[in-house]
C-alpha cells in the first residue's frame, strides 16, 4: 500500500506502487521508468513510484482485485482484465474493431475511454491514461493460419476472459486460458499448439523458441489502463494529481510511438530467428467473427457499440 514518508525540505512524500505482469524489456516498463523518474523530479520528490514488474503484485486478475480493495496502490494492466467488474471493459476485445492504431487512440482518448474510466471511478479506481499492447497476432506450431477454418482443433492458449474465449470457439478453435506466466512451459510442453500476443511480447518472452509459424492475423488492439486506487490518489495534492495525470498521458503518448516502431522490428527479428510469417485473410476472418458482435450486444449496450462503431470506421 502507498506509503507517506518526507522529503529533505520536510514535505510528506506519497510512495505507490506499481505493478505489471510483463518483463522489463517491454515498453511498458521502459517507458513507465521514465514517468516514474519524471514524476519525481517534478513533485520535488512528493510522489514516488516504485515499479514491480514480471507479475511481482500477482497477475492481472490479481491486481485489479487489489486495486478495488485497497491492497494494491496502481499497475498498468490491459483494458480487458477489469471485465472482472464490468463486463463491458470487454469491448476493446471485439474481434477487428480497431483497423488502425489510430482508430484506437481515439476512441480511447476520447468518448469511449471517458465512458470506461467513469466505470472504473465507481469502483474506487483512478483511470490516469490508455497506454497499449499493440494488435495481437496468432502463432502455433502446426501450421500456419491463413483463413478461419485452418484453426480448427488447435488448442490455442487466450487470456482468461469470456469474449476471447468465445471467439476463439466460434472459429473452430480449442481455446484454453492459462495464465501468462504459465504460457511459455505450456507451449513448450505442447499443452497447447499456440497462442495469440503482440509482436513485442512474443519476441521479449522468446515464444519463437517453442512456436514455428506467426500468422499476422491483427484481430485484437489491446489497450493498457495506467490507473491507481482512488484512496491512494486522494493523499495526493490538487498539484500533483494534475502534475502525475499529464505525465501518464506524456508517457503514454511515447510508449504508443514506441509500440509501432517496435512493431516492424520485432517482426524482422522474429523472421531472422526462423519463424515463418504469412499474411492472413482479413475479411474472411472479420466475415467469421460478426456472430461474436451481435451476441454481446446486450452486454455492452447501444451507446457504447455505437462508439466502437462510430471510431472504427
Amino acid at each position: 500500500m502507498a506509503t507517506a514518508l518526507f522529503t529533505s525540505s520536510g514535505f510528506a512524500s506519497t510512495t505507490i506502487k506499481i505493478g505489471h505482469v510483463l518483463n522489463t524489456d517491454h515498453s511498458w516498463h521502459r517507458n513507465l521508468t521514465g514517468f516514474a523518474n519524471e514524476v519525481k523530479k517534478e513533485t520535488d520528490g512528493r510522489v514516488v513510484i516504485q515499479l514491480y514488474p514480471s507479475g511481482q503484485l500477482g497477475n492481472e486478475k490479481d491486481m485489479v482485485e487489489g486495486l478495488t480493495f485497497g491492497t494494491v496502490d496502481g499497475g498498468l494492466i490491459g483494458g480487458g482484465s477489469f471485465q472482472s467488474i464490468d463486463p463491458k471493459f470487454g469491448i476493446e476485445a471485439l474481434p477487428y474493431a480497431w483497423p488502425t492504431h489510430e482508430a484506437a487512440y481515439k476512441a480511447f482518448d476520447g468518448k469511449l475511454g471517458k465512458y470506461l474510466f467513469d466505470l472504473l471511478g465507481q469502483k474506487g479506481i483512478v483511470g490516469l491514461a490508455w497506454w497499449e499492447n499493440g494488435f495481437r497476432h496468432i502463432t502455433n506450431n502446426k501450421k500456419p493460419i491463413v483463413k478461419p477454418e485452418d484453426l480448427k482443433g488447435l488448442k490455442i492458449r487466450v487470456t482468461p476472459d469470456k469474449m476471447r474465449l468465445d471467439t476463439f470457439k466460434l472459429l473452430g478453435a480449442a481455446p484454453m486460458a492459462i495464465n501468462f506466466g504459465e504460457l511459455y512451459s505450456a507451449l513448450q510442453q505442447g499443452v497447447v499448439d499456440g497462442q495469440e500476443n503482440p509482436y513485442a511480447i512474443i519476441y521479449s518472452n522468446a515464444f519463437n523458441e517453442v512456436q514455428k509459424y506467426l500468422s499476422k492475423s491483427g484481430h485484437i488492439w489491446g489497450s493498457a489502463v495506467l490507473c491507481v486506487n482512488s484512496d491512494v490518489w486522494n493523499k495526493l495534492s490538487a498539484k500533483d494529481k494534475e502534475t502525475v495525470k499529464k505525465l501518464a498521458q506524456k508517457w503514454c503518448v511515447a510508449q504508443r510511438k514506441e509500440t509501432i516502431k517496435e512493431e516492424n522490428e520485432f517482426l524482422g527479428k522474429l523472421k531472422a530467428k526462423g519463424m515463418e510469417i504469412n499474411d492472413v485473410d482479413k475479411p474472411a476472418f472479420q466475415k467469421a467473427v460478426q456472430p461474436v458482435w451481435k451476441s454481446y450486444e446486450s452486454t455492452f449496450g447501444k451507446e457504447l457499440m455505437d462508439m466502437v462503431r462510430e471510431y472504427g470506421k
